[in-house]
Parts: structure tokens; sequence; C-alpha cells
């Protein structure tokens, strides 16, 4: 068996803890060229995202009022670490800045950071808008979850019948629009 363990130094400017992000790949002279992660280490990695996630909790319940709260996720790949980060919780609209300044005063006051953060934010965003396939046959007026039922009925009526998603709104739309409006 091949070991190598290594450090990742920086990526972007910015240095990452060299004991949370150190890289272990393990070659099996069977699977040469693939990394898979042991029994163990998937026992291991469950119960440090367990111990992470308490731990995310108890910080984030002393936090109170507008502002980032701690998350637990994993990196990307086939051996995933686990990581934790500061984010703004959605689904908690009073911790929510309400203004730009309020976020400059929370996040950073620096013209630059402010700028990478809103250049990447709308680019996400436009992406996300312009790789939706159904766009275009959305009304805007309608409620988020009748505009998610509308994709999902179309996606799967198109998926059960093996038809074009344009043949499937062709069919389900009109429906939509005389109960929704358009």
């Amino acid at each position: 068996m091949l070991q190598w363990s290594g450090k990742a130094s920086s990526v972007g400017g910015s240095f990452y803890n060299p004991v949370a992000y150190r890289i272990l790949l393990v070659v099996n002279s069977d699977s040469f060229g693939e990394t898979k992660m042991s029994e163990e280490q998937k026992v291991e990695n469950t119960s440090a995202k367990d111990a992470a996630i308490k731990a995310a909790a108890a910080v984030n319940a002393s936090r109170t009022g507008v502002g980032t709260r701690l998350f637990t996720g994993s990196t990307r790949g086939k051996n995933p670490i686990v990581i934790q980060y500061e984010k703004f919780d959605e689904t908690q609209p009073d911790t929510l800045p309400k203004s730009v300044s309020q976020f400059m005063e929370l996040v950073s006051t620096e013209d630059k950071v402010l700028l990478d953060f809103l250049l990447r934010g709308y680019n996400e965003a436009s992406y996300e808008a312009a790789s939706d396939p159904l766009a275009e046959y959305v009304v805007d007026a309608w409620a988020p979850d009748v505009k998610l039922t509308f994709r999902t009925a179309v996606r799967n009526y198109a998926k059960g019948l093996g038809i074009e998603f344009e043949d499937a709104v062709n069919i389900i739309r009109p429906g939509f629009i005389k109960k929704f409006g358009e």
C-alpha cells in the first residue's frame, strides 16, 4: 500500500490550518489510481462530524441578534474532511443584515472585500437563473411554492413520458395559468 501525506499551504492568498486540512491519499494496489476511505476512516469521520455539529450548536446557542452562525460541512471528494465555517443563516431572517452598511459592519468595511462578495454573489445568481431550462416558462407572479411545483411537475412529466421539456410545458402550463394566473 502506497501512502502520501502532505499539507495544503495556501489557496487564494489565505492560509489553511495544516492540522485541519491534512491530506491523506491511500492507493490500493488492486485499484491503482483510486482513493478509497476505509471503514475505520468513515466511522472516524462520522464521529468527528457529530462532534463538530454539537460544538457548532453550542456556539450558535450563545449568539444572538444579527450576524453569522457556525455551520458544519465536509470537503468535496472521495475522502471528505469535516470543516466548520461562518455563514448567514437564511432560515433565521432575524439574524440577517437588513442593509449594506449593516452587512459591512459585520463582515468587512474594506471595499475590496465587499466588491469580491458582490461580484461572486451576482455571478452565482446570474448562473443559477440562466441555467434553469424552465425559467422562461415560470410566471414571476406565482408564489415560490407554485413555481417549485410547476418545475417539479414538468420535469417528472417529461422524464416519465420521455418527452422534451417544451412539450411537457405546453401540456402543464395552461392549467397552472388558469389556476394561478399569468
